[in-house]
């Protein structure tokens, strides 16, 4: 499928259009039910939990089934037209089943929330109640509202909202791996993304929430957590400071991202730390040299280039151009040869001609990427690059470029792990294989899943084991335990 993220490894944790029901809750306790979907990146599948956890304090419990359920919500995304468009068939069926339970509610949560509340409230009358991503503190009201019979709308951006003081309710959780939001908003203007505009502006979440977070999940068991954010290496949080405290003294007790996963990482050496997304400009020698020294810091950065092409990555203002973006690898490399990098790429950006894109398959081999996230450029409305440029590159010559970069990443890809032939690894594991109940699956450090059978031992899923790889597809390491 050339439109979305084709090399789906079976690690990729971004599932789309799948249906939550907390495994903590006994929904016996509640009088009302709720069913969420969330869509698109992993800060919506965070921010699903915090309003699960919102949910739960009204006297809501959650059904895996919809036709049941007194409250329908969709966590949405609009980084693509194909999201907006699945989004919009789901609220039609929605709408049949609502038009026979008329009690029920059905409401849009996220990032499309701003930009077609009208369309979803009046126009086609989809929904009951439209909730932006700073807004869902104020469910609880909406909700009452919209019991009335009135459309419910808070689309309001904030400037300090950081949810640090909920405790998210974990979703759909294997009870080994959770995510931690750290921050909220973005403050980079990528002339093709709209997250600016549907999430605000960065504002970083209190370090001591982080920890405590961080603190509670080790000890209900949890091995591995993921740091979340726009840009997680812009995080920057200074506490308040004492009365008679000057500027530059509050200064030089701020806690940069370095600051925090070194934090992190001091929870417990049996805790796993990952972090997603970095923006290249910002991910600094500190954060690099915090990363080696801790075992418990993954090797893994998703480090999205976007486009090989210098030309083509000013216009796409990225601030940063092939040659510096190529350094970049080469001091991660250079600190942590054994680090796994993965990107997101877009293909047939605003006048990017064959040259463009040849310098993007350039930049992919050079990089070498483990995996990577693929699309063709979907232009997407109030954007900088909706304003500014034409989306002059026909559809059919996307797609073929696309299809080309999918080959050369399976190409990578299959490289990359036929390189692990032979080594042993650390490995979490996380569950049983989906293929066969006779195996385990987990990841190591650079992110990789790797399975292999259950001979010996009294393991569960949170255990660490060695493996010792001995074969490989494209996505998967296969390997044996060793002692």
């Amino acid at each position: 499928m050339l439109t979305e993220a084709t090399l789906q490894s079976v690690h990729n944790e971004t599932r789309q259009g799948e249906a939550y029901a907390p495994f903590e809750l006994d929904n016996n306790l509640y009088h009302k039910k709720f069913y969420i979907e969330s869509y698109g990146c992993q800060m919506n599948f965070s921010d699903s939990e915090i309003v699960a956890s919102i949910l739960q304090a009204e006297g809501f419990g959650a059904t895996r089934n919809y036709l049941e359920a007194d409250l329908v919500l969709l966590n949405t995304c609009s980084i693509r037209e194909k999201a907006e468009q699945t989004i919009r068939k789901r609220l039609t069926e929605f709408k049949k089943v609502k038009d026979a339970r008329p009690g029920m509610l059905v409401g849009v949560l996220g990032c499309m929330a701003e930009r077609l509340k009208s369309k979803l409230l009046e126009e086609e009358k989809l929904v009951d109640m439209v909730v932006g991503p700073d807004a869902y503190r104020t469910l609880p009201g909406l909700i009452e509202e919209a019991e009335t019979g009135q459309k419910a709308v808070n689309v309001m951006l904030s400037r300090d909202e950081t949810y640090a003081d909920i405790s998210p309710v974990r979703l759909e959780s294997n009870g080994v791996s959770a995510f931690i939001s750290i921050m909220r908003g973005c403050n980079n203007m990528c002339s093709f993304c709209v997250v600016p505009f549907t999430r605000g502006r960065e504002r970083s979440r209190d370090a001591y929430s982080i920890i405590n977070e961080a603190k509670d999940l080790f000890a209900r068991g949890f091995k591995e957590v993921t740091l979340l954010g726009q840009n997680v290496d812009s995080y920057y949080w200074l506490p308040p400071s004492p009365k008679g405290v000057c500027e530059e003294a509050s200064n030089n007790n701020a806690v940069t991202f370095a600051n925090l996963l070194e934090m992190v990482a001091q929870v417990n050496p049996q805790l796993r730390v990952r972090f997603s997304t970095s923006h290249p400009k910002d991910i600094t020698e500190d954060v690099l040299h915090t990363m080696a020294k801790y075992e418990n810091i993954c090797k893994y950065i998703h480090l999205p280039v976007q486009s090989g092409s210098s030309r083509v990555l000013q216009l796409m203002n990225r601030t940063y151009t092939r040659e510096w973006y190529m350094a970049k690898v080469d001091q991660i490399k250079n600190i942590m040869p054994d680090c796994g990098i993965s990107s997101d790429i877009i293909s047939g950006f605003c006048t990017e001609m064959e040259e463009d894109h040849k310098d993007t398959l350039d930049i992919m081999r050079y990089s070498g990427y483990d995996m990577s996230y693929m699309f063709f450029y979907s232009e997407r409305p109030g954007t900088l690059a909706a304003r500014r440029y034409t989306d002059d590159v026909p559809l059919d010559v996307k797609k073929r470029r696309l299809q080309e970069i999918v080959e050369l990443q399976g190409k990578l890809s299959l490289e990359s792990n036929k390189r692990d032939i032979g080594k042993t690894f650390k490995v979490l594991i996380e569950g049983e294989s989906k293929r066969s109940s006779d195996d385990w699956m987990g990841r190591n450090t650079q992110n990789k899943v790797i399975v292999f059978a259950k001979t010996g031992g009294n393991l569960q899923k949170g255990d660490y084991v060695w493996v010792k790889v001995k074969d490989c597809t494209q996505a998967t390491l296969l390997g044996e335990m060793i002692n």
